[in-house]
This record gives structure tokens, C-alpha cells and sequence, in this order.
């Protein structure tokens, strides 16, 4: 019998072409955003601490500013929409995993038909002054790395025995994800790392090359 594929996709740099963290503190936040992404990149402070701080640059009142300014300004990668409805033909099951906030996610992924897809993302809190994130799904006992949003609890949710479980991402979020699924679909930093590390891995541009690849997957275990 083959195993049941379930997809983790990554969000930001992933299903967006470029990530909408940063895109958004670039155009509102006072210039001390830059030293804090530089040290959530270089790992100096974990993902949770460095997004926590960088949103509390921001005043709660922007809130519909930004929502407008990024659901303008994100484009969508090529071929999502197409992936969705091949997941849901064939079966597959697909969560969105994002280490990206939910009230900049939905908007962005309304135009699509989710029904039935678990978006897992990090919350918002708009009643202080400034903006303050909230973290539904943080890390579980195995995990240390104060992810925020940890997507290897969620992974291992899924039993291996049964379960053929497939991370789809670009960055340093995905990593430890990709790290112990059973194969990765990458991008950017995430396919350098997985090529450095030998993880059994392919890499995309669009979501088209995405359905090929998972096709070709499928062909294996029939």
C-alpha cells in the first residue's frame, strides 16, 4: 500500500513571490527594522522574538493600510491556483504552513477556493497601540527553536509509517521542517541547504513545476 502524501507549502517567497514580512516593514516601519531582520537571518534572536519586535514598530491604526498596500503589492507565483485543484483531484493532502501573519495571509489567499486547506499561520492583536503578534501553533516539546509559527510540530503530526510527507518551501523558516520530511520541494536558500545537506530534494520556479513533480512522485509509489 503507498503512502498518503501530505504537503506542508510554505506562504512567503513560496506561494508569494517575494516575502510580505518584509515587504510591509520595508514601506511602514522606522528604519531600526533592518538590524532586526539581520539578526533573525543570521540567527541571533529566534524567528519568533525578531517578527514580535519588528511588528511592535508598527501603530495598530495602519492596520488597513497595509492590508490594502500588500494585497496590491503580492504576486502570486505561477500555477498556484492549478496546484490547488490538482492536490484536490487527486487526493493529496495540502496544509499552508506560513510563518507569515494571519491578518496579511487571508486577503491574500482569499481570491482562491481553500475550502477544505488548513491554513496555519501566526495571529494578530490590533487592540494596543501597536501591533502585537500571537502564536497559536508555536513549538511543541521537541522542538527549541522559538519558531513561532513551528512548522515541525505540525509535520509531526503526520505518522512517517503512513504518511509520505513532502515540505515545499524557499528559507530559513522551512529548514528544520525539511530536515525530517521525506522529500522537499525547494527554493532560493531552502534548495542550497538541501543540496549542502543531500536531502532528498527537487527544485521549482512556478507551481506548474510543482504539479510535475509531484506527478512524478506519484508514478513511483504506484
Amino acid at each position: 500500500m503507498s503512502k498518503k502524501l501530505v504537503l506542508f507549502c510554505d506562504f512567503d517567497g513560496t506561494i508569494t513571490e517575494k516575502d510580505n514580512i518584509v515587504a510591509i516593514v520595508r514601506k511602514f516601519a522606522p528604519p531600526e527594522w533592518e538590524a532586526l531582520t539581520e539578526q533573525i537571518l543570521s540567527q541571533k534572536i529566534s524567528v519568533q522574538e525578531g517578527v514580535g519586535k519588528l511588528f511592535q514598530l508598527l501603530p495598530s491604526s495602519l492596520r488597513q493600510e497595509i492590508v490594502d498596500y500588500i494585497v496590491n503589492e503580492a504576486s502570486i507565483r505561477p500555477g498556484f491556483g492549478e496546484f490547488v485543484s490538482f492536490c484536490r483531484s487527486e487526493g493529496i493532502e495540502l496544509l499552508i504552513t506560513s510563518g507569515g501573519i494571519d491578518f496579511f495571509v487571508q486577503p491574500i489567499l482569499a481570491p482562491f477556493d481553500l475550502s477544505g486547506v488548513p491554513i496555519y499561520c501566526n495571529g494578530s492583536d490590533f487592540s494596543g497601540e501597536r501591533i502585537t503578534i500571537t502564536w497559536p501553533h508555536s513549538c511543541d516539546e521537541h522542538c527549541t527553536n522559538g519558531c513561532g509559527m513551528c512548522k515541525t510540530t505540525i509535520i509531526r503530526r503526520y505518522d512517517p509509517a503512513s504518511h509520505y510527507r513532502i515540505v515545499i518551501g524557499d528559507s530559513i523558516t522551512d529548514l528544520a521542517g525539511a530536515k525530517i520530511a521525506d522529500f522537499v520541494i525547494a527554493r532560493s536558500f531552502l534548495a542550497e541547504k538541501a543540496e549542502e545537506l543531500q536531502l532528498p530534494h527537487h527544485t521549482f520556479a512556478t507551481f506548474h513545476d510543482v504539479i510535475a513533480i509531484l506527478q512524478e512522485i506519484k508514478q513511483k509509489q504506484s
